[in-house]
């Protein structure tokens, strides 16, 4: 009877540690770093948003979770994005020339700055689907790589 009451016991706290060790991992932070390339020039700056759903995914101002925008020093570029929870997010990144935080188009809609997703999707006629660009953050770190497109 004692020996199976210690069994009882020792098994009650090895599925506390791994409750407790489920929901510490569930409510962690980590950092995003993306790397980017593909640019065609030092000019201006350059601008990632973090979405975290497919509401305003690329370019809704205020559905964007968290936005950067830093001056080109080193190819490829590095930025890092911290305190994301674990999740769903797609990233949208623009060259930003002329540094006004906008991708600038010409008359027939067609950006004349560079762009790109994560993920690094197929440009065909529209900007990629929050789907087609979506990644996970499961970790204290996940990187990911971002090649910039000119038209």
């Amino acid at each position: 009877m004692v020996r199976g009451l210690r069994v009882s016991m020792l098994l009650l706290a090895v599925l506390g540690n791994l409750a407790w060790s489920f929901t510490a991992k569930a409510g962690y932070n980590g950092k995003l770093t993306v790397e980017i390339d593909g640019l065609k020039n030092k000019q201006g700056q350059v601008c990632a948003s973090i979405f975290a759903s497919s509401q305003g995914f690329p370019n809704q101002r205020d559905r964007i979770l968290q936005k950067q925008c830093i001056e080109i020093t080193d190819t490829p570029l590095l930025m890092t994005f911290d305190n994301l929870k674990a999740g769903n997010y797609a990233v949208a990144v623009i060259h930003d020339q002329n540094s006004d935080r906008t991708l600038n188009r010409n008359t027939f809609g067609m950006p004349v700055e560079g762009f790109g997703f994560s993920r690094n999707p197929e440009i065909r006629t529209s900007a990629p689907k929050f789907s087609e660009a979506v990644f996970l953050v499961a970790g204290p770190n996940t990187n990911i790589q971002v090649q910039l497109k000119y038209f």
